[in-house]
């Protein structure tokens, strides 16, 4: 078995671009996401060590100090961020030039032979699910037979090998929080809606919906929701809370959790006899009857995705989710208390100036507990990206960023790349600056010291961000016309 290290490599401060990010980008607030599928595979590779760069405030310095002694190195990329980790992969190969470098993440899965081709320091690629194709690699098999990935032959051709099936027995997969014990220093991973600290891992992969815009189901999970049986989450969970006895929230990072809404309430049962805080992902059509069975067995928040307020911009995405059914799902949750923390990205295609209003209307009428305001962002392997090629919607500037703020490079006929960029900053002041949000911050900070101090340093972190987008790289390309 060669030595190997996993790497989510450093990048910009700030950047959440970790392997369970859904935003590879710098966010408003300072916030990290668990490298579960960097911990899956690491999992599957005894002696293996995670390093996982931006929370723990790691240079390209210390990864270098760090990864003597490795034979094999695994690093963790995305579109946005491939150019910085090829950088680091460079000044790992010069420090150590024997060691094998292979990249995984949805945009090599995307674009195996494009990648390797650009960056000669890689070695080989895994394509989509990569926890077993990595253990092969690990045990020293020959990459000729390999199945799932991308390499780099003796004469410098590129060899794809056969894609590797989809793991179809997710309780085959080894438990993440043992090397989350080992590994990982859990009170830096913090979420501005989640209570701190927070531990998250997935229970399945893929999603049965139909996203045009959303990259994993697209590029690495596939639209089947494969999922680890209830009585194998409660296991992993029960060894979670006496691995982690600080942590106070635990999150289900599936893409919908309730996808499944037998299982969900048979898992939340489970739950309910450890006694922990939890929340997930969920979609915005789930029973009232499913909602209360969550909510009685430690269900705290779901983060669902309610993406724009207009009707015709959730069908052309393929939502499957409409606005009525969204309104009586959040009345459902207020009735029983559950917190929602609501998504919304700006501009998806028949995106107008009208369209962005209805949107920011409609999430101060639902009025969930908090939200998030994202860019549309095209990335290849997803229906989007191939619809704004098609349309020439994409303009050529970068995702982010030179210091890792989302960019909009997008252009629409009748709105400008500026307004959509300068909307997300009128939307969160439209949401935040009203009686009800205020009042629920002032409570929670009178109520709790701790929430005070986090809520405090949280506004002063946003509005120098707010301030730092303004003024940075970002406005040059969001004036284009």
């Amino acid at each position: 078995m060669k030595k190997t290290l996993f790497l989510n490599p450093p990048s910009y401060e700030g950047f959440d671009g970790g392997a369970g990010s859904r935003y590879q980008a710098k966010r408003e607030i300072r916030s990290f996401w668990y490298p579960t599928w960097l911990a899956q595979p690491a999992a599957c590779v005894p002696g293996s060590k995670l390093i996982d760069a931006p929370p723990d405030d790691l240079t390209v310095d210390d990864v270098v100090r760090m990864a003597r002694g490795y034979e094999l190195s695994i690093i963790y990329t995305s579109t946005p961020s491939l150019p910085n980790d090829v950088q680091v992969a460079e000044t790992l190969k010069r420090s150590y030039p024997q060691m094998t470098v292979g990249f995984v993440g949805a945009h090599v899965a995307v674009k195996p032979g494009e990648t390797l081709e650009q960056a000669p320091v890689i070695d080989f690629v895994a394509r989509k699910e990569f926890d077993f194709t990595i253990r092969d690699v690990a045990e020293g098999k020959p990459f000729a037979e390999i199945d799932g990935i991308s390499y780099r032959a003796e004469d410098g051709s590129i060899v794809h090998n056969p894609e590797r099936p989809i793991i179809e027995e997710m309780d085959s997969l080894p438990f993440v929080v043992d090397v989350y014990k080992r590994d990982l220093t859990i009170e830096n991973y913090a979420i501005g809606y989640l209570q701190h600290p927070y531990l998250s891992l997935y229970t399945g992969r893929g999603c049965p919906a139909q996203c045009t815009f959303c990259l994993w189901p697209q590029t690495i999970g596939g639209h089947s929701y494969r999922t680890r049986s209830p009585e194998s989450v409660y296991e992993e969970m029960k060894l979670a809370k006496q691995l982690f006895p600080q942590v106070k929230e635990f999150f289900f990072d599936d893409d919908t959790f309730t996808a499944d809404r037998p299982r969900a309430e048979a898992i939340a049962k489970l739950l309910g006899t450890l006694g922990i805080t939890w929340s997930c992902n969920s979609r915005a059509n789930v029973p009232y009857e499913t909602l209360k069975i969550m909510k009685d067995n430690g269900l705290r928040l779901l983060l669902t995705g309610f993406e724009s307020g207009n009707a015709q911009i959730l069908r052309k995405i393929k939502k499957g989710v409409m606005l009525e059914r969204a309104r009586r799902y959040m009345k459902d949750c207020k009735k029983l208390g559950i917190k929602v923390h609501g998504t919304f990205i700006l501009g998806l295609p028949g995106e107008t100036s009208d369209t962005i209003r209805e949107t920011m209307e409609f999430a101060c009428e639902v009025d969930p507990y908090s939200i998030q305001v994202s860019l549309a962002a095209a990335y290849p392997g997803t229906e989007f990206y191939d619809q704004a090629v098609a349309n020439n919607w994409l303009v050529p500037d970068d995702l982010v960023t030179i210091d890792g703020i989302q960019d909009f490079p997008m252009q629409y006929p009748g709105l400008s790349r500026r307004e959509v960029f300068e909307s997300v900053e009128k939307f969160y002041k439209k949401f935040y600056f009203r009686p009800a949000p205020i009042a629920r911050m002032v409570g929670e900070m009178l109520a709790d010291p701790q929430q005070r101090r986090r809520r405090l340093a949280e506004g002063k972190e946003f509005f120098q961000f707010m301030r730092q987008r303004k003024r940075g790289a970002t406005a040059e390309h969001a004036t284009a016309q």
